[in-house]
């Protein structure tokens, strides 16, 4: 992705933040079709060893976990804010008029290998983690518990 240098982070703490305000990720991978892009629900987790994790829930009906390829790299997108910024907005126009359109976004890439896990204690796990992080700030959260069966 191409990244002007003005507009660059590289502070993990920083990148890690972002994920954690915009967990929703567009993940793409590449299948034996070709490319595959999902929104996935993902979370942030650092390891024992003190590198990051994203782990996330791939819906048992969605068939991008059988069909994406274990040896390719995967690239989980979070995006934040984006906006059209308009030349009129520019200083610099009445002046000299050499200015263009462009778009300001915000949006961090994660690039690794994926690996699919079918166990339903893990899998519990995450739905729990991930449900706990966006329900807390409800009056009456709704907890794994709570589905029919839980």
């Amino acid at each position: 992705m191409y990244v002007p240098a003005h507009f660059s982070e590289s502070r993990a703490e920083v990148l890690h933040a972002f994920i954690a305000r915009h967990p929703l990720a567009t993940l793409v991978v590449r299948t034996a079709t070709g490319l595959d892009a999902n929104h996935i629900p993902i979370e942030l987790l650092l390891a024992d060893d003190g590198l990051p994790r994203l782990r996330g829930n791939v819906p048992r009906a969605n068939p991008v976990w059988q069909q994406a390829l274990a040896a390719e790299p995967v690239l989980a997108i979070f995006s934040g804010a984006q906006h059209y910024v308009t030349p009129s907005w520019c200083p610099s126009k009445p002046r000299h008029g050499k200015v263009v359109p462009t778009w300001n976004y915000s949006a961090v890439h994660a690039e690794g290998r994926i690996r699919f896990v079918d166990d339903p204690q893990w899998l519990r796990s995450l739905v729990g983690s991930l449900t706990q992080a966006h329900e807390q700030r409800r009056g009456a959260p709704w907890v794994v518990d709570d589905a029919p069966g839980g």
